[in-house]
C-alpha cells in the first residue's frame, strides 16, 4: 500500500476537524452565534418598543395638536360674535343717543317758537294798547276816555288769561 499525498491529506483534514471538536469549537461558534442572535433580537425588540412609544407620543401630539385646534377655533368664533354683538351694541347706543338729541333739539326748537311768539303777541298787544291810547287820547274827552280804558283794560286782561291757560 503505498502512502500518496492524498491520503495525508486525508488525515490531516481527519485530526483537523477532531481538534476543533475536541476544543469544541463548534459549540463556542455556536455560542457566539447565538449569543449575536440574541442581541440582535433584542435590539429589535427595543427598537419594536421605541417605535411604539414613538407612535404613542406622536399620537398623543396630535391629540393635542387637534385639541389646540378646537379650542383656537372657538375662541376665535367667540370673540367673533362678542365683537359683532358690540358692534351692534354700539350701533344700537348711537341710534338712541342721536335719537335723543334730535327730540331734545326738536323740543328746543319747538320753546324756542313758542317764547318767540309769545314774545310778538305781547308785542303786538302793547303796539295795539298805545295804539288805541293814542287815538283814543286824540278823539275822545278824559273821564270817557278813562271807561273805555278801563274797559278796554279789563277786556284785554281776560283774553291774555284765555289765551296763557
Amino acid at each position: 500500500m503505498v502512502i500518496d499525498s492524498t491520503f495525508w491529506v486525508a488525515v490531516s483534514f481527519v485530526i483537523f476537524f477532531g481538534g476543533l471538536i475536541y476544543l469544541k469549537v463548534p459549540q463556542k461558534v455556536n455560542e457566539i452565534l447565538n449569543k449575536l442572535i440574541s442581541e440582535i433580537k433584542n435590539e429589535i425588540d427595543e427598537s419594536e418598543k421605541l417605535r411604539t412609544e414613538a407612535k404613542i407620543l406622536l399620537d398623543n401630539a396630535q391629540k393635542k395638536l387637534d385639541t389646540a385646534q378646537t379650542v383656537s377655533n372657538e375662541i376665535l368664533d367667540q370673540a367673533k360674535k362678542d365683537g359683532d354683538k358690540l358692534v351692534i351694541d354700539l350701533n344700537d347706543k348711537f341710534h338712541k343717543t342721536s335719537e335723543i338729541k334730535k327730540n331734545l333739539a326738536e323740543n328746543k326748537i319747538d320753546q324756542m317758537k313758542e317764547a318767540a311768539i309769545k314774545e310778538i303777541r305781547d308785542a303786538s298787544i302793547n303796539i295795539a294798547i298805545n295804539s288805541v291810547k293814542k287815538i283814543i287820547t286824540t278823539s275822545v274827552d278824559k273821564s270817557k276816555l278813562d271807561t273805555l280804558y278801563q274797559k278796554n283794560l279789563d277786556e284785554t286782561k281776560e283774553e291774555l288769561k284765555k289765551i296763557n291757560s
